[in-house]
């Protein structure tokens, strides 16, 4: 086999057998980033709902939004918190003669 074959062959198997972990770091740290963001967002929909005209004909719906938002953050939270590793499971019986 051609030694050029043979480089581009190990530097694809490298290429594709990078650490997953790096990636999963990643991941967790632009959610924790969205997250961070999202929290700064909801405070400044609090403070708009204070600036808001209370005499408007038809009224933003802040509140929604704001409870929008923290559903949001709380499933990105969700999926931060859950555990890193598959958790453990019971194995089965198999036997189910008597």
């Amino acid at each position: 086999m051609p030694l050029l074959l043979r480089f581009t062959i190990a530097a694809l198997v490298a290429a594709t057998t990078l650490p997953v972990a790096a990636d999963t770091d990643r991941e967790r740290e632009n959610l924790a980033r969205l997250e961070h963001e999202l929290a700064l967002l909801t405070s400044e929909v609090r403070a708009a709902k204070a600036d808001a005209p209370s005499i408007a004909r038809i009224h933003f719906q802040y509140d929604e939004l704001a409870r929008d938002l923290d559903h949001i953050r709380a499933g990105i939270a969700d999926h931060l918190d859950a555990p890193r590793h598959p958790r453990p499971i019971e194995p089965l019986k198999g036997d189910y003669r008597r």
